[in-house]
């Protein structure tokens, strides 16, 4: 039986679309947009806006406004890069970090209700089937 690779894509696109739908209510709640939420949630990753707009497809004057609305909720600060006095940082201040956490709860919860239709042994699979997919070309080489 041959899967179509643009069609599962499709499906993996629905799924998370449908995850974070279901907790536009709880992102809300905490003064979040989704996409600030992306942000929110990769600075700690990629401390500089550059690569937070490379790391998550985002261009960067998009990011900029998430940026600037991150900081005036206090959830992000700015500070001076020490091995860069020319370039800013980003850092999660103490309710950056709970908002993130918070946020990152309400989409285990939603992910792991769609997950309960999918039994223990197949979730296994799956875990494995996603780091096959996230292996890099060289550790994939590796392993053959």
């Amino acid at each position: 039986m041959s899967v179509d690779g643009a069609q599962l894509w499709t499906l993996n696109q629905r799924l998370l679309a449908v995850v974070m739908d279901a907790c536009t209510r709880e992102l809300a709640d905490l003064g979040l947009e989704t996409k600030e939420f992306f942000v929110l949630a990769e600075v700690e990753a990629s401390p500089y806006p550059a690569e937070i707009a490379t790391a998550l497809l985002l261009p960067k004057a998009s990011v900029t406004v998430y940026v600037r609305n991150l900081v005036a909720k206090g959830f992000v600060r700015r500070e001076i890069d020490e091995a860069d006095l020319r370039r800013h940082r980003l850092v999660l201040t103490a309710e950056g970090t709970q908002a993130r956490d918070r946020a990152l709860a309400a989409l285990a919860a939603e992910y792991d209700r769609r997950l309960a239709k999918v039994t223990p042994q197949d979730r296994v699979e799956l875990q494995r089937i996603l780091k096959a997919m996230l292996a890099s070309p060289a550790s994939a080489r590796m392993r053959e």
